[in-house]
C-alpha cells in the first residue's frame, strides 16, 4: 500500500488491512484482507509497527472460555505510530509514535483520581470483544463483524483504539524494542517498585521467569534486594535469570523438598516478597506459604489458564501475610509509562535482552508455537512496511 493510496483510503474512511484472524480457540492464525473503520469520537488509528507476543495472548486463544466471541483479532501489546484521529481528540496528531495500552486511564474517574489504583472505571481492561464507546467491533469481513482482544487487537497493519487506551512516546525511542513495555516488562518492574516496593536488603522470591517474572527479578536488583531465588522448571533460563539479577535458581525437578520448604531454609525463615508471575492459582498459595510470618507480601501477576480461585489457609494470613494482585504493575498507563521509555533510552532498564525472537508477520503462528511451548521469552513481530511510515528502528 502506497502512502498516496492510505490518504485516499482515509478519505473515504474505512481502510482494507492485513490482519492475523483467529477463526476458533487454538485455531491457526490465518492472513486474512479486513475492512477497518475511521476511528470514531475520541478514538485513534494506528499503523502497527511492532507487536509482541504476550503469554496472556496464548492463554485466551487456547481457552474455550470465550468461544463464542470469534473471529478475533489478538495482539496488545505494540508500538506504532498514529494514522488518523477522531472527533474530540487532541492530544494526538497524525505521526505521533504511541504504545497501545490493553488498560486505558480517563482521568476523571474515581480510581484514576484517587491516586491509589490504575483500574480505571471507564477504559479498563475488555474482555467482551468490542470498543469501549459504542460497544462495536471496527473490524469486518465481508461486512461481518471480527471481533477485538483487549480492545486493542495488534495483530493488524493497522488498528483503532481509544485515546485513553495509548500513549504518546518518545519519536527516538526504538519501536522494535519499548513494545514491550505496553505490557510484560512494565508489568514486572512495576510490581517490584509500585505494588511491593521493594526495599533495600530484602530477600525475594520469584515463580516463572519469563518476561514478566525476569523484569520483577530486574526491579528488585535495582531495589537492591540482598537475595532474589528465581523458581523455574527450565533449567537453560538459569544463566538468562542471573543476568537480570536472579542470586539463587531453583528447579523443583531438582529436589523433593517442598518448594516453600526449600525457600524457609535459603531465606532464613521466609522471603520477604514472593512473586507468582506464572499464571497458576496453585502457584499462588506456594508463594504465599514461600513468604515470611508477620509482614511477607505475595504479589501476584500471572493470569490463570485454569481453575481461577486461590485458596490458602487462613492461618498464613492471620500470622501478618498479605496476598495481593497486580495489573499492568500498578502503573497509571498514560501518566506513567512515558517515564520507563525515559529510563530505557538513558540505559537504566534492559528491554533488548528479553527479546529472543524476531519475526515478519507472515510467521505470527511460528510465534504462537514458540511461546506455547516456551521456548521464547518475547517475540516481536515486525509488521509490513508501508510507504511513508518509518519502520521499527527509526
Amino acid at each position: 500500500m502506497s502512502l498516496t493510496d492510505s490518504v485516499q483510503n482515509k478519505q473515504l474512511g474505512v481502510i482494507t488491512c492485513k490482519a492475523a484472524v483467529a477463526w476458533g480457540p487454538g485455531e491457526p492464525m490465518v492472513i486474512e484482507e479486513v475492512e477497518l473503520s475511521p476511528p470514531q469520537s475520541m478514538e485513534i488509528r494506528v499503523k502497527v509497527v511492532c507487536t509482541s507476543l504476550c503469554r496472556s495472548d496464548v492463554t485466551a486463544w487456547l481457552s474455550q472460555a470465550q468461544a463464542s466471541i470469534y473471529p478475533r483479532i489478538f495482539g496488545h501489546e505494540a508500538s506504532g505510530i498514529v494514522e488518523s484521529v477522531g472527533e474530540g481528540v487532541t492530544e494526538f496528531v497524525e505521526g505521533d509514535h504511541v504504545l497501545t495500552l490493553f488498560t486505558g486511564e480517563c482521568r476523571s474517574c474515581r480510581h484514576c483520581t484517587s491516586g491509589k489504583s490504575n483500574i480505571c472505571q471507564v477504559l479498563g481492561l475488555k474482555r467482551d470483544g468490542v470498543m469501549h464507546g459504542d460497544q462495536k467491533t471496527r473490524f469486518s469481513i465481508k461486512g461481518k463483524p471480527v471481533y477485538h482482544y483487549c480492545a486493542v487487537s495488534s495483530f493488524s497493519e493497522y488498528t483503532v483504539v481509544h485515546s485513553g487506551c495509548a500513549v504518546k512516546v518518545s519519536p527516538i525511542a526504538p519501536l522494535d524494542k519499548i513494545c514491550l513495555l505496553s505490557c510484560g516488562a512494565a508489568a514486572g518492574l512495576g510490581a517490584a517498585w509500585k505494588v511491593a516496593n521493594i526495599s533495600e536488603g530484602s530477600k525475594v522470591v520469584i515463580f516463572g521467569l519469563g518476561t514478566v517474572g525476569l523484569s520483577v527479578a530486574q526491579g528488585a536488583k535495582m531495589r537492591g534486594a540482598s537475595q532474589i531465588i528465581g523458581v523455574d522448571m527450565r533449567q537453560e533460563k538459569c544463566e538468562k535469570a542471573k543476568s537480570f539479577g536472579v542470586t539463587d535458581f531453583l528447579n523443583p525437578n531438582d529436589t523433593d523438598e517442598p518448594i516453600p520448604q526449600v525457600i524457609n531454609r535459603l531465606t532464613g525463615g521466609g522471603a520477604d516478597y514472593a512473586f507468582e508471575c506464572i499464571g497458576d492459582t496453585g502457584m499462588v498459595t506456594t508463594a504465599l506459604q514461600s513468604c515470611c510470618d508477620g509482614w511477607g507480601l505475595t504479589v501476584t501477576l500471572g493470569v490463570p489458564k485454569q481453575k481461577p480461585e486461590v485458596t490458602a489457609h487462613f492461618g498464613l494470613l492471620l500470622n501478618g501475610r498479605t496476598l495481593t494482585g497486580s495489573l499492568f504493575g500498578g502503573w497509571k498507563p498514560k501518566s506513567e509509562i512515558p517515564s520507563l521509555v525515559e529510563m530505557y533510552l538513558k540505559k537504566e532498564i534492559e528491554l533488548d535482552d528479553l527479546i529472543t525472537h524476531n519475526l515478519p508477520f507472515e510467521d505470527i503462528n511460528t510465534a504462537f508455537d514458540l511461546m506455547k511451548n516456551g521456548t521464547c521469552l518475547r517475540c516481536v513481530i515486525h509488521m509490513p512496511e508501508i510507504e511513508g511510515f518509518p519502520m521499527a528502528g527509526n
